[in-house]
């Protein structure tokens, strides 16, 4: 496990050092549709297997044909993304800073990177509040000014510690923002009810729910493309329409 750790966190630094030099045009000057934040749960609920199951779902996401078009169904036909986890108070921290995505390139990339990710959050209590608080500053830390925000939080289990869930997200939606959530069901069947009623809010927000990490590839393909694309349109992703399974 600790080999796996630290080629994850040597991809880590390779990836980031790659990516900071190769900026050539200034972020503000790129419009996007969405500002999108991934805040992905970290907590001692989370086993190690679990937390990468959780990005492999992303980098899974990421590749699938659906999210493209979802992205290129918007008038700038590109996203901003940024990812973090979180656990307890005071427990966050920024895996990939913003980004713009928008070609089967830069999504392909993205991916890969995921795919390598190290841990860098590992255990803490269930502080879905501060991990509202704390995405909901990365919007004003960001150079993209233009498209929705939104906030995409994942987690297995109700808030615990620091502010009160509800306290945060009513603050996000005075912002403007859009709080969507994915309820994984294994440790509390019931959690899907509990987002709906203290963590998301805001213009079109819902709630979709997997089983267990297993489920997760296929639920958070779902939430990205309806979140991205057209609502109206949207058209669940069946598991035999995901191609493969993580």
């Amino acid at each position: 496990m600790a080999d796996r750790v630290r080629l994850r966190l040597l991809a880590f630094v390779a990836a980031s050092l790659a990516i900071f030099g190769a900026s050539a045009i200034p972020a503000h000057a790129q419009p996007v549709d969405v500002r999108l934040v991934l805040a992905v749960d970290s907590s001692s609920s989370v086993s190690i297997d679990e937390f990468y199951l959780q990005l492999e779902g992303y980098a899974a996401a990421l590749s699938h044909p659906k999210l493209l078009a979802a992205i290129g169904s918007g008038p700038n036909r590109a996203i901003a993304v940024t990812l973090f986890e979180w656990s307890g108070e005071g427990e966050q921290r920024i895996n990939y800073p913003w980004r713009r995505l928008d070609d089967a390139a830069s999504l392909d990339r993205f991916a890969r990177e995921l795919a390598l990710a190290p841990r860098l959050v590992v255990g803490g209590e269930t502080a879905i509040g501060e991990a509202i608080e704390f995405a909901r500053t990365l919007f004003e830390k960001s150079d993209f000014v233009e498209g929705r925000a939104v906030i995409d939080i994942s987690g297995d289990g109700t808030n615990n510690r620091g502010i009160a869930a509800e306290t945060a997200r009513d603050r996000a939606v005075a912002d403007g923002v859009t709080i969507n959530g994915l309820a994984i069901l294994n440790e509390e069947p019931g959690l899907d009810e509990y987002y709906r009623r203290a963590v998301v809010g805001g213009r079109g927000a819902f709630v979709l729910s997997a089983r267990d990490y297993a489920d997760f590839a296929e639920a958070i393909l779902n939430k990205l493309v309806r979140e991205i694309g057209n609502v109206a349109d949207y058209q669940p992703i069946s598991a035999d329409k995901f191609g493969h399974r993580m």
